[in-house]
């Protein structure tokens, strides 16, 4: 299908904690404990290759068992990884979450010190590569330095996932460095548009702030409450799908792939958002951090 999107940014080991019985503060709660290779970048290259598309990763490896297990299972998923690196004397990233039985996270920490070694000369080296591609996907895990050389390097249109709330300001500060101050879609959910937007107190300032500094399609994911979306001239709202909520880690993810999807498929902003939603509603359906029967799921 079409040409290369390429992802750039984090893949980690996944350990999930499902509980079974409410949180207690400083007790031993029963549930279930899951490991898979996951990551926000990792989930939308794997999404997309799941979808059909020719997906080439950008990211590095750890030199451990974890970094070797996340590097076969990049493979045996499709992606193209001849532009990755594995360290020898890094630790992959790990991601630790808990979740409650509703399937809602309670704790997460995310170890992803190993991007530091995404620097603008680790992708000035692949940039030609990386401009041949129909689009670019990336996410705040990556340093301002890194965020600010590809948006001034990169000629296809680019997408930001902002991770967490911690990192959403990455990308702010990086489009305030940049000389080009040009970016096709940023998506956020409810927590991180208030760090990455401004600190304004309501979604819509946020966004038209957003839109101002450069950002040509703004989407913030709002749970159960569907999606804002605006692009500085309009503004939408979309309800989410109904569904029962089986795990909402990685459904995130799933929307920023399936607007990636549309995208490329020829589908217009702000129908690009229902592709999304569709998506982020295939992930929430099941307890892995991507479906993989996600492209039935947008199909039918």
């Amino acid at each position: 299908m079409g040409n290369i999107i390429t992802v750039i940014g984090g893949v980690n080991i996944d350990v999930s904690a499902a509980m079974s019985s409410p949180f207690v503060k400083g007790d031993s709660i029963p549930g279930k404990v899951t490991m898979s290779c996951g990551g926000v970048a990792h989930n939308i290259a794997h999404n997309l290759c799941l979808l059909g598309h020719r997906v080439r990763f950008v990211t590095v490896f750890g030199g451990d068992e974890f970094g070797r297990l996340c590097q076969e299972q990049c493979a045996q998923s499709g992606m193209d990884l001849s532009l990755t690196e594995r360290d020898p004397s890094a630790r992959n990233g790990l991601y630790l979450c808990v979740n409650n039985p509703d399937g809602d996270v309670v704790a997460a920490v995310a170890d992803m010190d190993i991007l530091e070694r995404i620097t603008p000369e680790f992708l000035e080296r692949r940039i030609e590569d990386i401009n041949l591609s129909e689009l670019v996907v990336t996410d705040t895990n990556l340093s301002v330095q890194a965020l600010t050389y590809l948006l001034d390097h990169v000629d296809a249109p680019m997408m930001v996932d902002t991770v967490s709330s911690a990192k959403a300001p990455r990308i702010i500060e990086a489009l305030q460095q940049s000389a080009t101050r040009r970016l096709h879609t940023l998506k956020l959910n409810q927590l991180e548009v208030y760090q990455a937007g401004g600190f304004f107190s309501t979604i819509e300032q946020s966004a038209q702030w957003l839109t101002s500094l450069g950002v040509q399609y703004v989407y913030v994911t709002l749970g159960n409450q569907g999606v804002y979306c605006a692009d500085g001239f309009s503004e939408y709202r979309m309800p989410a799908m109904p569904v029962e909520v089986v795990n909402t880690t990685g459904a995130g993810d799933a929307f920023l792939a399936g607007v990636a999807h549309a995208h490329v498929s020829g589908i217009a902003f702000p129908d690009t958002a229902q592709m999304g939603l569709r998506a982020a509603r295939a992930t929430l359906l099941t307890p892995f951090t991507v479906n993989p029967s996600i492209n039935i799921e947008l199909t039918t």
